[in-house]
């Protein structure tokens, strides 16, 4: 086993030795780059990095450091409001069919006049966790009337990626707002705005250590009648594939989720970066990321991200290639030579059959879920 391990095991040394750095820590520029030394040094390696003094002048940067301000521009937009007993949306929950196993867990969206929803964000707590977290190019749809308060784009990231972005989000959440493992197939500019993001981050290259498994697709519903949320599987059935690595399991369940994904917790390190409030994140497509909250003040934390398009290069083909490697080739070695034999699904499930664990999808989440055996037959 160990002898099949090391190439997968070497490319992730490799990588980081030659391109991204051996510490846990990624550049930081104090000022923003030229569209060349952008691309150069941190587009074309996929390479992330933090930018400070990027938007200074932005007026977001002041004015929204005042609810009121917000609340009265935002006075007459309806906005989606996403609901979930924890404060993680798109991540894995018990599935409320067989509650051994995991499914993908999707927030309730209701859709609320802006100063509703904020107070539904500043009054969360574990039971019902609001998160303005809408996408979609929601700052330049739902939140219109903020735009004229950040440019529309970034010049030096416009030309070196030589387009202009597809999407514009805003996000406004509080320290229970956090974000699972995953990727996005998107040049991501994230700028933090108030409050903090804290960021871990793996290259594509670390694929195989995210235990990417396919999880049946269900979805919150909040009743406000009795306080409670029930979770509801999708029919038909709609598998997700999702990251099934918690990074920061409970302690009593840390040694078991060590032992179920021992490439993640034994591996390199992950990238640490925390994007201050006036900062910007460069996060390359590919890139898994996962993502708490620092908020500010008032208890919120406000960033706007630009997601501009990925090319779909031979950089992209070598993803994919690396992804299709099963599992199986790092816990067998008889596997090893039958690659073309199996998917990554049906070979990733190698160090354990059981997924009842999570880490820390809480037992408070339960404390707050009404199951509904029958959902599947609705």
């Amino acid at each position: 086993m160990e002898e099949e391990e090391e190439p997968i095991q070497n490319l992730w040394q490799e990588v980081r030795d030659l391109t991204l750095g051996t510490s846990t820590q990624i550049n930081h520029l104090s000022t923003p780059p030229t569209p060349l030394q952008f691309l150069r040094e941190y587009v074309s390696p996929n390479k992330p990095c933090l930018i400070s003094n990027a938007v200074n002048h932005w007026p977001a940067t002041t004015l929204w450091q005042s609810t009121h301000y917000l609340t009265n521009t935002l006075s007459s937009s309806t906005v989606s409001l996403h609901l979930t007993p924890t404060g993680c949306a798109d991540a894995l929950s018990p599935n409320p069919i067989s509650p051994s196993s995991l499914c993908f867990a999707s927030a309730e969206v209701k859709h609320l006049p802006f100063p509703d929803a904020l107070t539904r964000v500043l009054e969360s707590e574990m039971g019902c966790v609001g998160y303005l977290q809408q996408q979609n190019d929601c700052f330049r749809s739902e939140y219109g009337a903020l735009s004229k308060d950040c440019d529309s784009d970034f010049a030096w990231a416009s030309e070196a990626f030589g387009c202009l972005p597809e999407a514009v989000n805003l996000w406004i959440g509080n320290e229970l707002s956090e974000t699972s493992f995953h990727k996005d197939h998107y040049e991501n500019i994230y700028a933090v705005v108030s409050g903090e993001k804290h960021f871990l981050l793996l290259p594509p290259t670390d694929v195989h250590r995210m235990y990417i498994r396919e999880y049946p697709a269900a979805e919150y519903h909040y009743s406000q009648d009795t306080g409670k949320f029930s979770l509801e599987l999708e029919e038909p059935v709609r598998n997700v594939p999702w990251c099934s690595v918690n990074p920061y399991p409970s302690p009593e369940l840390k040694e078991k989720e060590m032992t179920k994904f021992p490439l993640y917790f034994n591996g390199p390190r992950p990238f640490e970066v925390t994007v201050k409030a006036g900062e910007i994140l460069y996060l390359p497509s590919m890139w898994f990321h996962h993502v708490k909250q620092g908020p500010d003040s008032r208890g919120v934390t406000i960033a706007v991200n630009y997601w501009y398009d990925m090319r779909f290069d031979i950089k992209y083909a070598y993803f994919n290639f690396l992804q299709s490697l099963p599992h199986s080739m790092l816990c067998d070695p008889a596997s090893s030579g039958k690659l073309g034999l199996e998917s990554q699904h049906n070979s990733s499930i190698c160090n354990s059959e059981d997924e009842s664990s999570m880490g820390d999808v809480t037992a408070s989440a339960n404390d707050n879920l009404v199951h509904h055996p029958d959902t599947a037959e609705k």
